[in-house]
């Protein structure tokens, strides 16, 4: 079996993780002097609670960030279960049911625009090469990001915007690399039930647009995309390094 090429502890990642995360209490509350003591119990989990508001009758709303290697699974399970702890309450404190949003700074239609629009920011010289990209780049009309995704106690909007380079910024412009990038990422997303909704793919960099699941951590999702690409191109074609970013319906200002 090979070994990754890219692995958590020689990777750095820049990113930007934000959810907002809904419980329902089953009677309403009247103290909500746990929130700083929340704060800090969820920190060693990778969480940082930024803000929290309660919609009477019954509904809890966090705005919270993450580290890539923390799941939406584990951001739902550590919040009400510290918060549980913490005020000594029973198990039929809380319903069973949740809501978890990925939010960015920006919107979803603009970020699948952006993708969208990678060979316009980045316009190659030869019209026969940009001819030749543009056959490449991927567009899933089918797949509609602003759906919800549920389980059985969940209904969950979990989008990531993931941006790699090629290493060294070499440019990559062969057809057989295209092609092969092309296949690895629509089979790759296929195979582990993701909804690729678009990816530009440019000489030296590419940008995907993908819908994901609650057990798959960032960090996750982004270097199994770097290592596949880099077992099917027989080569370490990025650098080590990437940038990842969730979205949604709503940017952060809107949550907050």
């Amino acid at each position: 079996m090979t070994s990754p090429t890219y692995t958590p502890p020689h990777v750095t990642a820049a990113y930007q993780l934000q959810w907002s995360y809904s419980i329902f209490w089953h009677e309403t509350p009247t103290d909500f002097e746990w929130l700083e003591t929340l704060k800090s119990a969820v920190e060693p989990d990778g969480l940082h609670l930024l803000k929290h508001h309660f919609e009477p009758p019954h509904t809890s709303q966090f705005l919270i960030s993450s580290l890539p290697a923390v799941t939406p699974l584990l951001i739902a399970q550590r919040v009400k279960g510290r918060l549980q702890h913490l005020l000594r309450l029973g198990p039929r404190t809380f319903r069973r049911n949740y809501a978890l949003r990925s939010v960015g700074s920006t919107k979803r239609e603009k970020v699948e625009a952006y993708v969208a629009s990678q060979l316009r920011h980045h316009p190659l010289a030869d019209p026969r090469v940009a001819a030749r990209f543009e056959k490449y780049q991927i567009h899933s009309p089918a797949i509609d990001l602003a759906a919800p995704q549920e389980t059985a106690h969940a209904r969950y909007w979990y989008n990531l915007h993931c941006v790699f380079v090629m290493r060294d910024r070499e440019r990559h412009v062969q057809e057989t690399t295209l092609s092969t990038i092309q296949t690895t990422l629509i089979k790759a997303a296929e195979k582990k039930e993701h909804r690729l909704s678009r990816a530009g793919i440019l000489p030296d960099h590419i940008h995907l647009a993908v819908g994901c699941n609650l057990h798959e951590s960032p960090e996750e999702i982004v270097l199994s995309y770097m290592n596949n690409l880099a077992y099917a191109t027989k080569t370490a074609l990025f650098d080590f390094g990437y940038w990842v970013g969730t979205f949604g319906e709503y940017d952060c200002g809107a949550i907050e």
